[in-house]
């Protein structure tokens, strides 16, 4: 049977998701916690969005194909469902850094990455140095120098829609860069906190912190509004883009389809993407 698990995980000690040997990640510690619950080798695990080394994560989700019996038999002798004594004993077993939210039975069709209709990320920037929190410090990133959010902001909206991220996504052999950006906006807070939103049906490697590091030199007066867009247009990397600090980067949602769309969903995440003809 198939299992939905949606977690989320402090990257600070992380070698990002995916199992590396020698590594510590996030996926080797949630899957070797589901071996030792369900007595078993640790089963591979499918997930909606792989992050680097550093990166955070609220609302991250994946799915696992189990023993049947196994699962049932998770309860043991009380009165339990399944799904919470999944949840308790993951509780007990992972370590602090790692946070099961649920586990349940996956619907028909549904997969973790390919039935995602979209993913949010946030990004915390500070540009005043003497106000940082420092109860803060693994998850924003100080910026040298005050930044205009408004041109942020305006910079960041010009980028929305289906195009090509070429420019800010690392090149991967037979993959397409081909994404439909949904939102992307920048928002100070109370705190003077810099927050950007930015939220998409999928991100190609390393996409969501060379957006955040095309507005930067916006905020800070060294480019107009209209840089980034000039930038994702001639659909190369440009040397003026920096990709940003993993640790202001934070996985915030991934959301689905209703269940009756999920398989229909995944087909059409599986085909590979092209911009329309001219």
């Amino acid at each position: 049977m198939r299992l939905r698990i949606d977690f989320g995980y402090d990257g600070t000690d992380f070698s990002g998701w995916a199992a590396q040997p020698g590594r510590r990640t996030v996926e080797q510690a949630l899957s070797e916690g589901l071996g030792t619950i369900l007595r078993c080798s640790p089963p591979k695990l499918t997930v909606a969005g792989r992050t680097d080394a550093g990166v955070h994560a609220r609302g991250a989700v994946c799915h696992v194909d189990v023993d049947e019996a196994l699962y049932a038999a998770l309860p043991g002798r009380s009165a339990r469902a399944p799904e919470e004594a999944a949840l308790t004993r993951l509780g007990g077993v992972l370590p602090g850094d790692v946070v099961v939210h649920a586990v349940t039975p996956a619907a028909p069709g549904f997969d973790a990455r390919f039935s995602a209709v979209s993913r949010r990320y946030s990004y915390r920037l500070l540009d005043h140095p003497a106000a940082a929190d420092p109860t803060r410090r693994r998850d924003t990133v100080v910026v040298r120098g005050p930044l205009d959010v408004g041109a942020m902001d305006g910079a960041a909206r010009k980028l929305l829609g289906l195009k090509d991220f070429a420019a800010f996504c690392k090149k991967r052999e037979g993959a397409t860069t081909v994404r439909t950006l949904l939102d992307y906006g920048w928002h100070r807070g109370d705190d003077g906190v810099l927050v950007g939103t930015v939220l998409a049906d999928a991100f190609c490697h390393s996409m969501v912190r060379s957006l955040v590091g095309a507005v930067v030199p916006v905020g800070l007066g060294r480019h107009g509004v209209d840089w980034p867009l000039e930038v994702l247009t001639a659909r190369r990397r440009d040397p003026g883009v920096t990709v940003m600090p993993p640790h202001g980067l934070c996985l915030e949602e991934v959301t689905y389809p209703p269940d009756e769309e999920l398989a229909a969903r995944a087909d059409e995440s599986r085909a590979v993407r092209r911009l329309p003809e001219p």
